[in-house]
């Protein structure tokens, strides 16, 4: 018989013990090749084989999130496990589970998706749960903090502005809760603020962690980790590792990556992936707003074509953010819109100002024009966003970084995507941003501006990105319509 025994050696990892044999089937597993690895240096020097694995053969260390993993490892070959983890079984009965639903009140009750979303993380207690942008997620996360309470807290958001959203939404969903104050039991880090505290819950960037020493972070037992397809830097990665007594690691995020290594990697910080629910479900039952994308096809001269055709990727972007006819055109489309709109850009020096300025001096001093990168302060994001909620015509010239991850507008009526980009988890962050219903909007628009500086056969750069846009859309089942626009120079 075969045996594999499962031990517990901290929250991070598993280690596992079996024969020399055994040890090889699990390293040969347990590996992938990450993506584009024939182009990296290490691989064409021949110093590296161009697998990651994720099981080390030599100490028989494992992420714990991937115990199913193995146990399905285990299973399909009829060998045997002895699991002396010790880990608690056993699922929340429903008079207990409604018994803490209504343990405390709550102004934004739980939907049906978002409450099963919650027993699951309940139930699990490590799992990577995947609802889309504009789902809720921040109510989900909201409500197994109180699960866990008094237990302490840490939750990692990937930008500043999720910082101050994450904590207003948690004072908004409190407000009637005189037992639970944000003010005395959240305690905010970013950029320059206290590190230390000894308030319950924690609500940070990553960037303001990765330089903590692994002492700072023993005192957390329950770590979420929102928006967590971002997880795959190593900084992040850094982070969960020094989580050693957090038994409880829940991962929310609106996107995943289409590389199977790369939800590997998330599911053995976190656990296994549970689908919480879909866009097009929740459109279909009106929770999410309907989306109508154009995509706006900008034909170029052919004498811009010839020369685009001889630059390589960073020189053809250049040319585009550059090029006065087409900020001309997104300006004047800008002006012509009625309802919120946000304009996103890449590049702020080169892009983002010129943008800024020009639609300052188009647009109507009558309609508020905002400016967000990465150099906005928090608290300035923040009042720019409660500001947005409450204007008809108002518009936001923001950075991808910035406004593509998490920001909730509700009010929000036309996206414009300024700038090219292929980023299957940047374009359908950036898409949710308009997905969100209010009383003043039942749909969205999406203005999808291209670049088509085809040269003979030759198509260029961005115009291959927009290909894989289309893709994405078609995907998602997002109703889209092109339009070619000849444009000057």
């Amino acid at each position: 018989m075969v045996e594999i025994i499962v031990e517990k050696e901290n929250e991070v990892y598993l280690r596992l013990i079996c024969e020399p044999s055994v040890r090889m089937e699990l390293n040969h597993y347990f590996r992938f090749r990450p993506k584009d690895y024939q182009f990296m240096p290490m691989f064409r020097r021949k110093k590296w084989d161009g697998f990651v694995y994720l099981f080390n053969m030599d100490n028989g260390r494992m992420y714990y999130g991937l115990k199913p993993e193995v146990q399905r490892f285990a299973y399909d070959r009829e060998y045997t496990i002895i699991d002396q983890t010790n880990d608690p079984y056993g699922k929340i009965s429903n008079e207990d589970y409604y018994e803490f639903l209504t343990s405390f009140p709550c102004e934004y009750k739980l939907r049906d998706y978002q409450s099963s979303a919650v027993r699951h993380a309940i139930n699990r207690k490590r799992c990577l749960l995947l609802s889309p942008t504009a789902s809720g997620k921040s109510l989900i996360i909201y409500y197994i903090i109180r699960y866990y309470s008094p237990k302490k807290s840490l939750v990692i958001v990937p930008t500043l502005s999720l910082v101050s959203q994450m904590y207003s939404d948690f004072d908004s969903y409190a407000r009637a809760d005189k037992n639970f104050d944000v003010e005395k039991l959240v305690h905010k880090i970013f950029g320059g603020q206290e590190k230390t505290t000894d308030k319950q819950i924690v609500i940070s960037t990553w960037q303001s962690l990765y330089e903590q020493k692994k002492n700072f972070f023993s005192e957390f037992e329950l770590v979420i980790g929102d928006e967590a397809h971002l997880y795959k830097s190593r900084s992040l990665t850094k982070i969960m590792k020094s989580l050693e007594n957090a038994p409880y690691r829940i991962g929310t995020t609106g996107t995943l990556d289409d590389i199977e290594v790369h939800k590997l990697i998330l599911e053995g910080l976190f656990g296994s992936t549970k689908k919480v629910t879909t866009t097009k479900e929740l459109i279909k039952k009106k929770t999410l707003s309907e989306i109508h994308i154009k995509c706006l096809v900008l034909k170029y001269s052919k004498e811009a074509s010839t020369i685009v055709s001889k630059l390589n990727y960073q020189e053809e972007i250049d040319f585009i953010v550059s090029h006065t006819e087409r900020n001309k055109y997104i300006c004047n489309l800008v002006e012509s819109l009625s309802g919120n709109s946000l304009v996103l850009f890449q590049l702020v020096e080169k892009h983002g100002n010129i943008l800024h300025e020009m639609l300052r001096d188009k647009i109507d001093t009558s309609r508020k024009v905002f400016f967000v990168y990465g150099g906005t302060d928090a608290d300035s994001r923040e009042q720019i966003r409660s500001i947005v909620e409450q204007e008809r015509d108002a518009v936001i010239c923001a950075s991808y970084g910035v406004y593509s991850t998490g920001i909730n507008i509700r009010n929000l009526h036309n996206i414009i995507f300024a700038s090219p980009s292929k980023s299957r988890i940047r374009n359908l962050q950036s898409i949710g941003r308009g997905l969100r219903t209010s009383d003043t909007k039942k749909s969205a628009n999406l203005y999808d501006i291209a670049d088509d500086l085809t040269h003979k056969e030759r198509k260029n750069y961005t115009l291959n990105h927009f290909m894989e846009r289309i893709k994405i859309y078609t995907s998602e089942k997002f109703p889209y319509h092109i339009y070619t626009i000849p444009i000057k120079g």
